[in-house]
């Protein structure tokens, strides 16, 4: 349970991490870039999903119109970046071979650009991200991690800054069954993020982010509430990772087994918890709600 006494011993044990410094992470479209300070200016990351078998059925957009509707009306909310992708990750969606990912993207892409929207990419493919940069994406979302040298490079090559998903495989849709973050979740994936980092940087990526990935994989996890208790936990003690020096990123979970009917109200309180744990880049699908949960936690 969540509760004074266990946010007190956490503070306790590793509250010299709270406030180290973090750099900060660039928003950019192939004309404008900004720096951001996410400590002080939290940002918000819309989700525009393109494919049918996506979860969350207001974040679906059918065809580029109601893409582009969507992504601007997340904008006109509150996001500071829109974050496109075309494949779900559920174990029951369809694969989406590259090609067809880059015909459903790109022209979304374009649009959103043409807008000056700052456009995020979720993509493991090569082929998808090196579209996407050249259609206007200046914000990798990379969850997977068996083409790091080329998603690096790629990176690089379009002055683009990257998020690292940490994930139990080599993408959403190929997860290691025998993966288990074990008792120290953020032990665990800090070797693995240091590795990351420094790759990313040898290849000429001066802009990143991390991301646990707490909506990837759970095959170890005994129940849905041993699964919400692990992303919890992992919420609240994401602060950790800040000894990296990288802003901190999380896809807000919503538990849909606890909140039922009332499943979109559930990334605003999720937000809370990610707030105390101190991070920076929030990947939404409710922006409005989101929005005034931050404003309100950071007037507070």
């Amino acid at each position: 349970m969540i509760d004074l006494r266990r946010l007190a011993a956490l503070v306790t044990e590793h509250g010299d991490l709270l406030d180290a410094p973090v750099a900060p992470f660039r928003l950019a479209t192939p004309d404008t870039a900004r720096e951001v300070d996410t400590d002080t200016d939290p940002v918000i990351m819309g989700v525009v999903n393109l494919s049918r078998d996506s979860w969350y059925r207001e974040s679906v957009a059918i065809g580029t119109e109601a893409a582009l509707r969507l992504g601007r009306l997340q904008v006109a909310q509150g996001a500071h970046l829109i974050d496109v992708g075309a494949e779900s990750i559920q174990d029951y969606a369809a694969d989406v071979a590259a090609e067809q990912q880059v015909e459903q993207l790109v022209p979304v892409i374009e649009g959103l650009t043409r807008d000056g929207v700052v456009v995020s990419v979720e993509a493991y493919h090569p082929s998808v991200v090196k579209a996407s940069f050249e259609a206007g994406a200046r914000v990798l979302n990379l969850t997977g991690s068996a083409h790091d040298e080329e998603m690096f490079a790629l990176a690089a090559q379009y002055d683009a800054s990257v998020i690292l998903c940490h994930v139990g495989g080599t993408h959403p849709r190929d997860l290691d069954p025998d993966a288990d973050p074990g008792a120290d979740p953020i032990a665990h994936m800090t070797p693995q993020f240091e590795a990351r980092i420094a790759a990313a940087r040898a290849a000429g990526v001066t802009s990143l982010s991390l991301d646990p990935g707490i909506g990837f994989g759970f095959r170890w996890a005994p129940t849905m509430d041993a699964r919400v208790a692990y992303q919890s936990h992992v919420l609240l003690e994401t602060f950790r990772l800040r000894a990296l020096g990288l802003p901190l990123c999380h896809a807000l979970p919503a538990a849909r087994h606890l909140w039922g009917e009332e499943v979109r109200s559930a990334e605003h309180f999720f937000a809370v918890l990610a707030h105390l744990g101190r991070t920076g880049i929030y990947r939404v699908h409710e922006v409005p709600r989101v929005a005034a949960a931050l404003r309100t936690l950071h007037t507070l």
